[in-house]
């Protein structure tokens, strides 16, 4: 497995919110969510997302955004169009004038929001899916994005946004789950995109692990974690001597081998905790910890948390109100 489908194996939408956006003009929704990511595409008309520090983003059709939150930001027509609705940290939709909810108001069919026909003229078309980006391993990546990155309909090749676009109005038994998972592809062919090309905004792990010489160690760590590696057993994955590697590595990913190594294991097993049943022996023994009370301690230290609260809150937070 190379690093980055290693990262990319940790987004799972679960139940996320998702909607089709038809709004005619003028329109304006201040999005107040938190999320901290949400994925846009335009289907039809233009869009424009500007944020408080008053950066401006125009949207065409076929454009994929990825917002990081949780800083709030306005979706329009146009950047001088005042917002008209609110939406809430339960995605709850409010009138600012009145303070009325629309929820109900604005319904028009399956996950369908907004005030005009889907056919008419003036409308704009969007796709919107905010994620709560519960995992932890995720995030490694998703933290180095900007504020905000798109990837233009002119780049775009992969043909999962258009097929999310045609499910997303469809109600079939299970389609919530299919819809997550096309979410997901949605957002993995974006991240996949961005970093491909443009270095400068890359991980610097991610770069190093196109090095021919730190490489090979990123990736049998990533692909390995529970393995029962040494500095000197991952200088010879890289083919160098121990004091050559460790300075290397420590050049281009920015931190020592050993505290890479253990960032990635306490991600993993943050992700086993939240996501499966296992026992917290096994979850050590499956990242690379000697017993439960070394994963323990390291844990605690990293998330202020014993692996059994972690996995505890975890659950809370995503059971339902």
């Amino acid at each position: 497995m190379d690093a980055f489908s290693a990262v990319l194996d940790g987004p799972r939408a679960r139940g996320a919110f998702l909607l089709r956006i038809v709004l005619a003009p003028p329109w304006a929704v201040r999005i107040e969510d938190e999320a901290p990511l949400t994925v846009i595409t335009v289907v039809r008309g233009t869009a424009w997302v500007t944020d408080d520090a008053g950066e401006r983003l125009r949207l065409d059709p076929g454009d994929v955004a990825l917002i990081r939150g949780p800083r709030p930001y306005v979706f329009a027509d146009s950047p001088d169009t005042p917002p008209q609705v609110r939406v809430d940290t339960d995605q709850h939709c409010w009138a600012l004038d009145d303070g009325r909810s629309l929820v109900n108001e604005m319904m028009m069919g399956v996950r369908t929001w907004g005030n005009t026909a889907a056919t008419a003229d003036d409308a704009t078309v969007s796709l919107v899916g905010a994620y709560d980006l519960t995992s932890q391993i995720t995030p490694l990546l998703v933290g180095l994005l900007p504020r905000t990155a798109v990837i233009r309909d002119a780049d775009w090749t992969s043909p999962v946004r258009d097929l999310l676009v045609g499910e997303v109005g469809r109600d079939a038994a299970g389609q919530g789950v299919v819809l997550d998972r096309m979410l997901d592809l949605v957002l993995i062919e974006a991240l996949r995109h961005w970093f491909t090309t443009r270095a400068d905004d890359a991980p610097t792990w991610w770069l190093a692990a196109e090095d021919e010489l730190v490489g090979p160690a990123i990736r049998a760590m990533q692909s390995d974690a529970a393995r029962g590696w040494t500095v000197e057993s991952l200088a010879r994955e890289a083919g160098m001597s121990r004091a050559a590697f460790a300075r290397r590595f420590h050049e281009l990913v920015g931190s020592p081998p050993m505290a890479f190594l253990t960032q990635w294991r306490l991600s993993l097993a943050a992700d086993l905790l939240r996501d499966t049943d296992a026992t917290i022996a096994s979850v050590a023994r499956d990242v690379g910890y000697s017993s439960p009370f070394s994963l323990s301690a390291a844990f605690t230290r990293r998330y202020s948390a014993s692996p059994t609260a972690y996995r505890k809150n975890s659950r809370d937070d995503r059971r339902p109100a």
